[in-house]
């Protein structure tokens, strides 16, 4: 701790009162002064490389190859995903993957190669290794995606983890996306990026890094295929990227470069190769299905601290009811916690909120409260009295209790990564639902405390069980949210067996999605904090984390009617759509005046009039791994034009959402793929592939609809309808419909449709296994024109 995190330490505890401040400043001191006890200094290390290969052992999906100083084993999976790991590293044990390692390829084989090199052979890729280490991944073709050079490591003489260096080649073509929550994408430009969950403590935009939410997740998109590529070790560490450069037809081409340096961890590395669409599907497959959210939390929802008491509460959503605005949750946050406690709702501000929640319920709006791991370190606390009795509670070296300050005094944290404690956390949320909470977003599980600075709460050196093994934060840091989110998951499907959980975490690793989704708060209320809600939501869903979102009005900052508005049209299109009121902007939307409320309207009600579409988008995540919102060239990788589009997105199978992110614009250049689109408030088609300019007034950003997609919408009544947008003469088109059963575990019904032109009309027929049927809902046609 140096003199700058003294002041940031007491600016950002300076309005709770000195006392405060010095514990936190304490805090700190201490976290500082464990980790120096307990961790060695970096002394005298030694380097080391694989050497020369010295002999193959063929095995099941690959083999085993023996170099002179390091072990390589590559095993092939039946769903094409390779696997390599260094010093006999084995895909397992693992936090990121869903259950088991994939049963291998029985027929990909481990076979010499040229110059004394070995070659492992797939359906979808050839991996060629070296006689000195170096990891070649190149398409059936033979073209070259990928090089990783002999790794690097540097071992401490006197014993203890070591640190790696992984160095890498691309294509001149390629681009980077990806590595989490990333403010600075979608297209990762070159520079170095960290590995380590952090809460920033301040406001960020589009040069904020690292931020809550980091994983070693990153795609990488050529001419000639796509691939992902992650290196599964959870430790601190940090990927420098180079974007390539083409030769110019001089033949002189500069390779992209990739970096990667871990402090620890086992060197173990997944790839997959293929479109886009594919590659997220064998992600899905590795790291598990994304968990679809209630049908409610694909509404609209807004964040309230709760200090108001219940009524406020019934104020705020009367104004919602009153204004004609959609609402279908309110969040809580900490207010409605007495004292800070975790499961604690104070009674005296909402003495009667299992009676008020099952009003509000019947209303259609659910609540979700707030949950943090820190558990205020009291005698008397059922919660805490509790975690001492399951020795639930993360430890120094010493066998002390960590603590740290979160709220108004010292806490504990349990060690989520012991499943003894996950199953005991988990119970623990049957007193949030007994009082009427629907869904719960966590918060500070980085975990970050007043006193953090960038850093964990947790001493670096703190004890953690991880699954039995053994280790210390270092390891456990970055997959500590992930494991409370699996906690939270598991718990609720014991207590709440007939409905879908919703879990919000603010961080987490590779696997989240598996748990439910994401948020990013405390974006800088500027435009460039509007670009950076973009490409976090899209680099999340390009890691696997389809379900995600940004606060919408928060942060710190001064702010306009016009940029409130323009974030809150983001946000409608966004999968989580959460509104954070802002007291420089008013606290609620009516608050801005009539003109702002009538556009507020517009979008909230085309949020609502979408929830039949985002629901059908959710469960085509879960069975394909592909997000809702994704990059233009999610089609087609291969249109360099597209690659480089960073301003739009699709959402789903049929729209592509143009948002504006700068100040006074009433029209925008949208990049289009290939194909017939139609601006769905006009009805104006355009051809792409092609650069078009649409209009863009204050009242609505250009949203546009694939020919021929069939879009489920719900009606002026609440009723489903499909509208469906005219292919182009001689096409036809379609689209997939999922019937939600409501917010239960039931597996859904997937209808098929068709749609195609008949003479002058355009027909949509329903497919089904018994042949083909008309539409079981009203049809609007639209696009004949």
């Amino acid at each position: 701790m140096d003199g700058r995190d003294l002041v940031r330490s007491m600016k950002a505890v300076g309005s709770s009162g000195a006392v405060q401040g010095l514990r936190t400043v304490g805090a700190a001191w201490r976290r500082r002064r464990v980790d120096a006890a307990a961790l060695p200094g970096r002394g005298p290390e030694r380097a080391r490389v694989p050497g020369s290969v010295l002999e193959a052992e063929p095995g099941p999906g690959g083999g085993t190859l023996r170099f002179g100083r390091s072990v390589l084993r590559i095993h092939v999976a039946v769903n094409g995903a390779v696997f390599w790991g260094w010093d006999g590293a084995e895909p397992e044990p693992s936090y990121a993957l869903a259950g088991r390692c994939p049963e291998p390829d029985p027929r990909a084989v481990l076979e010499p190669d040229k110059d004394g090199g070995w070659r492992v052979v797939a359906e979808r890729v050839t991996v060629v290794v070296s006689r000195h280490g170096a990891v070649e991944v190149c398409t059936p073709g033979g073209v070259l995606l990928r090089r990783d050079l002999p790794p690097r490591w540097w071992e401490p003489l006197d014993g203890g983890p070591g640190r790696w260096l992984q160095r890498s080649e691309v294509a001149a073509d390629a681009r980077f996306f990806g590595l989490g929550a990333r403010a600075s994408g979608p297209r990762l430009r070159d520079g170095s990026y960290r590995l380590w969950n952090t809460d920033p403590a301040h406001v960020f935009d589009r040069g904020g890094d690292p931020l809550h939410l980091t994983m070693p997740v990153h795609l990488v998109v050529a001419d000639a295929a796509a691939h992902l590529v992650f290196h599964d070790a959870s430790w601190d560490g940090t990927v420098t990227l180079r974007e390539g450069a083409e030769g110019a037809g001089s033949g002189h081409d500069r390779p992209g470069t990739c970096e990667v340096r871990m402090d620890g961890g086992p060197l173990r590395c997944w790839v997959i190769v293929g479109t886009p669409a594919r590659v997220l599907l064998v992600w899905a497959s590795l790291t598990g299905p994304p968990a679809v959210p209630p049908a409610w939390a694909l509404g609209h929802h807004h964040a309230w601290w709760g200090r108001g008491g219940e009524q406020e509460l019934r104020e705020i959503v009367a104004g919602y009811r009153d204004h004609g605005l959609p609402l279908d949750s309110v969040h809580l946050g900490t207010g409605h916690a007495d004292g800070h406690r975790v499961f604690t709702v104070d009674q005296d501000r909402f003495p009667k909120l299992p009676v008020l929640a099952e009003e509000l319920r019947q209303d259609g709006i659910r609540l979700v409260s707030v949950v943090r791991p820190a558990v205020r370190a009291e005698a008397d606390s059922a919660v805490y009295d509790g975690g001492v009795a399951e020795d639930a509670f993360v430890r120094e070296p010493s066998g002390r209790l960590v603590t740290g300050v979160v709220g108004p005094g010292e806490s504990v944290f349990p060690d989520f990564t012991h499943a003894r404690v996950r199953a005991w956390w988990g119970g623990l949320y049957a007193e949030r639902v007994g009082q009427g909470f629907a869904g719960f977003w966590h918060a500070m599980d980085e975990p970050s405390s007043l006193a953090a600075f960038g850093e964990s709460t947790l001493p670096r050196s703190a004890r953690h069980s991880l699954e039995g093994r053994g280790g210390d934060h270092r390891e456990a840091h970055n997959v500590y949210a992930l494991c409370m989110a699996r906690a939270a998951y598991e718990g609720l499907l014991e207590l709440v067996p007939d409905e879908r959980p919703f879990v919000l975490s603010r961080s987490g690793w590779a696997g989240l999605q598996r748990y439910g989704g994401t948020w990013s708060p405390e974006v800088a209320p500027g435009w460039p904090g509007l670009r950076a809600s973009l490409s976090l939501v899209l680099g999340l869903g390009l890691c696997g984390v389809p379900y995600s979102g940004t606060d919408v009005g928060g942060g710190d900052g001064d702010s306009t009617p016009e940029l409130y508005l323009r974030r809150l049209q983001l946000g409608a299109y966004l999968p989580l759509f959460r509104t954070h009121a802002h007291p420089r902007v008013g606290r609620e939307p009516w608050e801005l005046g009539p003109e702002v409320l009538e556009h507020v309207r517009v979008a909230l009600v085309g949020r609502r009039r979408l929830l039949p579409y985002f629901v059908t988008s959710a469960h085509q995540a879960r069975r394909t791994g592909a997000p809702y919102v994704r990059p233009v060239w999610w089609g087609s990788p291969g249109n360099r034009a597209l690659r480089d589009c960073e301003d739009a997105f699709l959402l789903g199978d049929s729209l592509l959402v143009a948002p504006v992110l700068a100040p006074g614009v009433d029209r925008r250049p949208v990049q289009l793929p290939r194909g017939r689109w139609y601006d769905t408030a006009t009805g104006r088609a355009y051809q792409g592939p092609g650069r078009v300019l649409v209009d863009a007034p204050l009242s609505r950003i250009p949203v546009l609809a694939r020919a021929g997609a069939v879009v489920p919408v719900r009606g002026d009544g609440g009723e489903p309808e499909l509208e469906v947008w005219a292919p182009a003469r001689g096409r036809t088109g379609g689209g997939l419909v999922v019937k939600d059963p409501g917010d239960g575990r039931r597996e859904p019904e997937l209808d098929r449709y068709v749609a195609r032109w008949e003479g002058s009309r355009v027909v949509v027929e329903r497919e089904g296994e018994d042949g083909v049927h008309a539409p079981s809902c009203p049809v609007r046609v639209r696009g004949l024109d």
